[in-house]
């Protein structure tokens, strides 16, 4: 590959094409340290993967902050922050632009940067959006420590170089491209979460609160129906612990049927693909669960999450599944146990490894309505919801993915130097 095309994108926009090509670029020239300390008025702030510079107390439900912030450092809107601490996907810390239109402070292990142009700003923000591109520019300069901990000097991190491009309107012209489209992702991402708070509020209304034996809001054609009934779990669902076959030879994983575990279920709660499968012999091997079941994982660290499983599958021992009897609806019993998760997960208790077993599982009770009409008509009204919420996210995760994809094409396929 000619060095013409090494430094020159893909996608360039038609005013740029015949330019000169992008340089590679020392991270030092272009972000700078201006080492301000918090004035004693500004918010703190924490850093995230997935939200960026975001208010603490939004993002961890409470100020973690020392009780004095002398040393925390002030980020200028636009500023770009090194969190250097591990998180998820992201072994030697996350990259982040400020998008805060005012000054903030954050934990003073972190570094700050102001860049040379509130556009590159934006770019960066976006290439260190990604795992790999993160990992590929820090994994060569990074020691860890003890406890995982991250090792890295600021200016070790400044010291190697990125394709930029450096025509200021070149620069302005692909971060108002991407600013755009993370505009829209972000309108996109609050209409889903209208729908989520809608769907948690709708809940609140079609089922009875504590206290209560029938909802505040309820079908007319079932207003003359009476009080909704108490039952245990066990008295309405056919429950399965699940197990994992006793041996791990070859011959029982593999292409075939799907075993669930709680990682498997996600945000649509719809379980239809699986991490892991399991042969015809190493099915056998375990108990079967038919297909749309409820799912209720009773074990560890993600307690009360519910999902249904699309196919027949098997599950490891942290889920329960039921199987409504006769007279019950199972979307019913998916929505009504998906409005009581938080406080079931509440039996296990604080410990360590919270756990809800069999038995005390299968005498939870909860209400009913009289008819199966009544749960039919409730589940149908969540359920047509469900469905705008998983279109919603589904919608999301296209813009993500054309994100990406246009980032691949903005800048010039070359490998940063180690």
């Amino acid at each position: 590959m000619s060095n013409e095309n090494k430094l020159t994108p893909e996608l360039r926009f038609p005013e740029f094409k015949g330019k000169p090509f992008w340089e590679e670029e020392k991270l030092y020239k272009v972000l700078f340290e201006h080492g301000q300390k918090s004035e004693g008025n500004e918010e703190v702030f924490s850093v995230s993967v997935h939200k960026g510079v975001i208010n603490q107390i939004e993002h961890l439900g409470r100020r973690f902050a020392a009780a004095s912030t002398d040393n925390y450092k002030r980020v200028l809107p636009g500023d770009v922050i090194y969190t250097k601490s591990p998180t998820g996907d992201f072994p030697y810390g996350i990259i982040k632009q400020s998008k805060v239109s005012k000054p903030v402070i954050v934990s003073p292990l972190y570094a700050v940067f102001t860049p040379e142009t509130i556009w590159l700003g934006i770019i960066l923000d976006a290439y260190f959006e990604y795992p790999e591109r993160t990992i590929n520019y820090l994994a060569s300069i990074v020691q860890k420590g003890a406890k995982n901990t991250i090792n890295i000097r600021n200016d070790v991190f400044l010291s190697k170089s990125l394709v930029l491009p450096n025509d200021k309107k070149e620069q302005n012209k692909i971060a108002s491209c991407l600013s755009n489209l993370d505009d829209l992702i972000a309108s996109h991402s609050d209409k889903l979460k209208g729908l989520k708070d809608h769907k948690k509020g709708l809940m609140q209304n079609l089922f009875p609160q504590e206290g209560e034996s029938v909802p505040t809001y309820r079908f007319t054609e079932f207003e003359k129906d009476g009080e909704w009934v108490e039952k245990a779990l066990g008295e309405v669902a056919e429950i399965i612990t699940g197990n994992t076959p006793s041996t791990k030879e070859p011959s029982y994983y593999g292409v075939g049927k799907m075993f669930v575990s709680p990682a498997d279920i996600g945000d649509n709660r719809i379980v239809n693909q699986t991490k892991t499968t399991l042969t015809e012999l190493g099915f056998s091997k375990t108990r079967q669960i038919k297909a749309r079941s409820v799912l209720f994982v009773c074990i560890g660290s993600t307690i009360g999450k519910v999902a249904q499983n699309m196919y027949e599958c098997a599950t490891n021992q942290q889920i329960n599944s039921l199987l409504p009897l006769k007279g019950y609806s199972r979307n019913f019993l998916y929505s009504i146990l998906d409005c009581n998760s938080t406080k079931i997960a509440s039996i296990a208790g604080n410990h360590v490894v919270p756990i809800i077993n069999k038995t005390s599982f299968s005498s939870i009770k909860i209400s009913f309505p009289p008819k199966l009409e009544e749960q039919q008509k409730i589940a149908s009204c969540l359920s047509s919801l469900d469905g705008l919420i998983t279109a919603q996210a589904a919608k999301i995760e296209q813009l993500k993915l054309h994100k990406k994809g246009l980032m691949q094409g903005l800048f010039p396929n070359v490998n940063e130097r180690l």
